[in-house]
């Protein structure tokens, strides 16, 4: 019989619940749901579900992600991103168990002129921001021993994303035009994961006092910020042995000369020094981790 915590994890296929399969191995006894097992817009199935397994963390990684297609889908994107968090932290407050959540840069309008902090007043531009701050309050109104990242502009070696996204592309093109008036924190699912698993064991063990001392919403990134221009080219940089040296050249263009349905914060940078105060945690920079992500995927395509 396995020690430690039980440890729920929805949304195990995606990019950061793999990582979070990785990071928390060991830590206890895992039970993985992906979509097939558990339909998020159906409430009964996840209370049906986290009766069923006990656990003592919820680790919510499922989301409605497609930040676009939530402009013509805001029902679906409103019932997972919103109304399933809600049936979990319920659920989580019935059973004084801890839900860990995570939200998004998009809450936020983008018309700051410095990072965001946790308590800066949210204002999002789009379905899928609103959906997502939808979960937050829902979340906050339920109340319990809860724990909502809010992340930015984030990738790995799994899964579909911005980097997989910019090689692909990289090999059919040989000019790329790039937004370079958006700026963010590109952060890895790696890092999420394990600062996620890090925050979770000293909750846990105690050492962040009671749930009235830590429970609530902290921005969780890597340091330093970028443009997805300035992003693109690092990763071809970084990425010049997987392109076979073919790098595309990069152009830098405005927002309005790529128009989208959804629209985006032009400042997407959150500071995470709340999360350094709480708990002593901080991930790293963008740059160090695209270079463990790099040479993760670099080893899977020698490997396959």
């Amino acid at each position: 019989m396995s020690s430690g915590p039980r440890i729920l994890l929805f949304g195990a296929a995606g990019q950061v619940g793999k990582e979070l399969q990785r990071s928390f191995a060991g830590a206890g006894e895992l039970v993985a749901c992906e979509r097939s097992s558990v339909d998020l817009s159906v409430p009964d199935q996840i209370r049906d579900t986290v009766q069923r397994v006990a656990p003592d963390v919820i680790l919510n990684a499922a989301a409605y992600t497609a930040v676009d297609k939530a402009e013509s889908e805001r029902e679906r994107a409103m019932v997972i991103n919103a109304v399933a968090p809600r049936a979990m932290a319920e659920e989580a407050l019935r059973s004084n168990v801890l839900l860990v959540h995570y939200s998004t840069d998009y809450v936020f309008d983008g018309t700051k002129s410095s990072p965001w902090i946790e308590s800066d007043a949210t204002s999002p531009l789009s379905v899928y921001g609103a959906s997502k701050l939808g979960g937050e309050e829902a979340i906050r109104q339920v109340g319990g021993r809860y724990l909502i990242f809010r992340t930015s502009w984030v990738y790995g070696p799994h899964g579909q994303n911005f980097l997989f996204t910019m090689l692909r592309l990289a090999r059919q093109r040989d000019e790329l035009r790039i937004v370079d008036d958006q700026h963010g924190a590109p952060t890895t699912s790696i890092a999420l994961a394990d600062a996620t698993r890090a925050v979770v064991d000293t909750v846990l063990a105690g050492k962040a006092g009671t749930a009235e001392d830590w429970a609530g919403v902290y921005h969780m990134t890597c340091s330093d910020s970028v443009s997805w221009c300035g992003f693109a080219r690092a990763i071809f940089e970084r990425g010049r042995d997987l392109l076979e040296g073919k790098v595309p050249r990069v152009v830098g263009i405005p927002s309005s000369e790529y128009p989208t349905p959804a629209r985006r914060p032009h400042n997407s940078v959150l500071s995470c020094e709340k999360l350094r105060t709480r708990f002593g945690i901080a991930l790293p920079s963008w740059q160090e981790a695209l270079e463990t992500v790099m040479h993760q995927v670099a080893a899977a395509q020698t490997t396959s």
